[in-house]
């Protein structure tokens, strides 16, 4: 039998020769279904898509639809349908935060998940709450790259195996080594990460030679550049599939790396991936992948299933539900370079701190806020934590221009930089009171073309007044990834508590995109996109 091997986020797929031969077996299918960055969004919500090149919102989502999505397709193929998940599941809503992620493994386990991996964002309450919450979920968790820091030993199993339609698939997974740097250090405190080339090359031996998998997958929580990167790297020579995650990229046709083929099935619980294996004389010798959108229309709710999530929710329904002010205009947060989302948020750090310019992290959370047919919509508490999903106090510093066109170029390099690499979040950093106009084509350093702050041009020497949220663990110093700030304070309030205050004095606001960051040469409305494969979020 000819092996092949998936790794979920690294994959090469090598697919057996199809021969007629005689007695030939039925062929049939082996289906993987994956969904990634939930991020806590339990019920249907706005979303944004990309058609005819116009942005458009519908409803989609819901884990109790997703649930009858998947149970339709296991009543088709029951032996051979696996459900997984990719990572950042109970982080990102106001009642995860309340509950400290308390609520999900009842309701995990009811979508009847055969295997779950943690992503960057499964480190928010701590490692003992983490632990407790994904060994409650009563199946396989695996990661291969985490281990706790006192004793060295692993904190999840590396890899899990199972047979169907007598092929055996082994899953490898592997989180983000840069977790303590992407995200608040005390996150991860007593846990230590792994590169993923310092067990790859043994733990793909081991499955390939005697564990005898026929297909193997990697799943890696680590973003679509990195995970693009690895799909192009020797060491994942042998590796048929990365089912990717992190980044909430919505790839439909698969990425054809060097030596394996990657996927991401968006966020939100608004998709879920569908790879088909096609299985003839026990080798897969052809595939199929979908991006399936989840329609809470087309797709009805499991009742038991939304019973759970609607009692998980109803302690924390009167808070999360009060209105805090109103928008005349969308909130939504999908574009690369600047967001309505962002720039309420930002706006409102400045308007609160009165400083020269505000900035916020580029967060990837929080689905469109649609004003309704009356033109308008309530903002409310659980929209904010949705936006603001951890709520830090406020720092407040001053740093020079040169600081700030340093730090702007290599903000602008963690994006757009050529080499996958040197790639860092995937969205550009937001401001308000600042303004930056560049060109995303050219070198680190030389990007930039002009930076004004209150209206005038940047001035190099001059010192200039930042707000930013504190991020604990880092060192006063460090503002928005901006190191040696002068004179910081952290401040008595918070992030939400200054939104909430901006949009209680504003009444309703109308946020729109200003031209506050601007790439020349990807136009106003700049979605991630790829050279590979052609790719482009819509």
């Amino acid at each position: 039998m000819k092996k092949i091997l998936i790794l979920a986020g690294f994959a090469l797929l090598t697919l057996s020769a199809c021969q007629n031969k005689p007695g030939k077996m039925k062929e049939e299918t082996i289906t993987i279904l994956q969904t990634a960055d939930i991020h806590a969004y339990l019920n249907p919500h706005n979303e944004l898509f990309v058609e005819n090149g116009s942005i458009v919102f519908r409803e989609a989502g819901g884990l109790a639809h997703i649930k009858t999505l998947v149970d339709g397709i296991r009543s088709q193929n029951q032996d051979a349908t696996i459900l997984v998940d990719g990572g950042d599941l109970y982080q990102g809503s106001g009642e995860s935060v309340r509950s400290l992620g308390s609520i999900f493994p009842p309701i995990v386990r009811a979508m009847d998940y055969d295997l779950l991996i943690p992503g960057n964002w499964e480190v928010v309450y701590g490692k003992d709450v983490m632990m407790n919450l994904m060994n409650d979920y009563q199946t396989n968790v695996i990661v291969a790259n985490m281990y706790d820091e006192a004793s060295g030993e692993p904190l999840f199993p590396p890899y899990w195996v199972t047979e169907k339609k007598g092929v055996k698939i082994g899953f490898i997974a592997y989180n983000d080594p840069e977790i303590p740097i992407r995200q608040n250090p005390s996150y991860s405190e007593g846990m230590h990460f792994t590169p993923v080339e310092e067990n790859l090359n043994e733990l793909v031996s081991h499955l390939r030679t005697n564990e005898e998998v026929d297909f193997l997958i990697l799943m890696a929580h680590m973003g679509i550049s990195k995970q693009v990167t690895l799909a192009n790297n020797p060491a994942v020579e042998g590796v048929d599939f990365i089912l990717g995650n992190d980044t909430h990229e919505r790839i439909r046709e698969p990425i054809h790396g060097k030596y394996a083929k990657v996927v991401e099935p968006g966020a939100f619980s608004s998709f879920v991936g569908k790879l088909d294996l096609k299985v003839s004389n026990g080798e897969v010798v052809d595939y199929s992948y979908e991006l399936i959108e989840v329609s809470p229309e087309k797709y009805k709710a499991d009742p038991v299933v939304q019973q759970l999530i609607d009692d998980a929710i109803s302690p924390y329904k009167e808070e999360m539900q009060s209105v805090l002010g109103y928008t005349t205009a969308p909130l939504y947060r999908y574009l690369v370079v600047e967001n309505p989302m962002d720039n309420l948020i930002t706006d409102a750090i400045r308007w609160k701190t009165g400083v020269d310019f505000a900035t916020s992290n580029g967060f990837r959370f929080g689905v469109p806020i649609v004003p309704d047919a009356s033109g308008k919509t309530p903002v409310t508490k659980a929209d904010l934590w949705r936006m603001l999903p951890v709520d830090e106090n406020i720092k407040i510093g001053k740093v020079s221009g040169q600081q700030i066109k340093n730090w702007l170029e290599k903000e602008i390099n963690n994006v757009f930089a050529a080499n996958y690499q040197e790639r860092f979040g995937g969205w550009l950093v937001r401001f308000s009171g600042m303004t930056v106009e560049f060109d995303s084509s050219k070198e680190q350093g030389s990007r930039i073309e002009n930076i004004t702050i209150q209206g005038e041009a940047l001035d190099l020497e001059k010192m200039y007044t930042m707000a930013s949220c504190n991020r604990t663990g880092e060192p006063l110093s460090t503002m928005c990834r901006m190191q040696h700030a002068r004179e910081v304070s952290i401040q008595e309030y918070t992030m939400h508590e200054a939104v909430e205050e901006y949009l209680a004095a504003k009444g309703t606001v109308h946020p729109t995109l200003d031209g506050r960051a601007i790439a020349k040469d990807l136009g106003a409305q700049a979605f991630s996109q790829m050279k590979e494969g052609g790719y482009q979020f819509r």
